[in-house]
């Protein structure tokens, strides 16, 4: 998560704009995807994008445990040592095509394993020993 304004920031001091870190799942709607040259809109429905339930600042997160479980089973599993970018690096690109406000998140990227989810599905989002994020997948109203 961001902490202060961020435009143009080297990787070098990019951790400075960098308030804190939490988990996220980045749900997407394969069907919608595959169907619509623009990505946008299967990313954007009510509660795709959960966040929480903590914000960890003043954390190493060079080499932390991720893992996602679906009904109770993992589904994803891998450290933030394998990210292809660091956080620092992602920041500084970020920061160059838009100006990062506090307040906003940045997620880095899916492990494999990605997969469907259905109504009545339980996921448990987790980084190392940190608090889950659990959430209940539901059809739309």
């Amino acid at each position: 998560m961001i902490g202060a304004a961020a435009k143009n920031v080297l990787a070098d001091n990019a951790l400075d704009f960098v308030f804190g870190y939490t988990v996220g799942l980045d749900i997407s709607d394969r069907d919608l995807q595959k169907s619509e040259k623009q990505f946008g809109r299967c990313k954007s429905f009510d509660s795709y994008t959960p966040i929480g339930p903590f914000v960890y600042s003043d954390v190493d997160v060079s080499d932390l445990g991720l893992e996602l479980c679906q009904n109770g089973g993992v589904r994803q599993h891998a450290r933030t040592s394998q990210m292809i970018y660091s956080v620092a690096e992602i920041v500084s690109f970020a920061s160059r095509s838009l100006t990062l406000l506090p307040g906003d998140v940045i997620l880095t990227g899916t492990p494999s394993g990605v997969g469907p989810i259905r109504a009545g599905d339980e996921l448990e989002a987790k980084i190392d020993n940190w608090p889950p994020l659990r959430s209940r997948v539901v059809n739309a109203q």
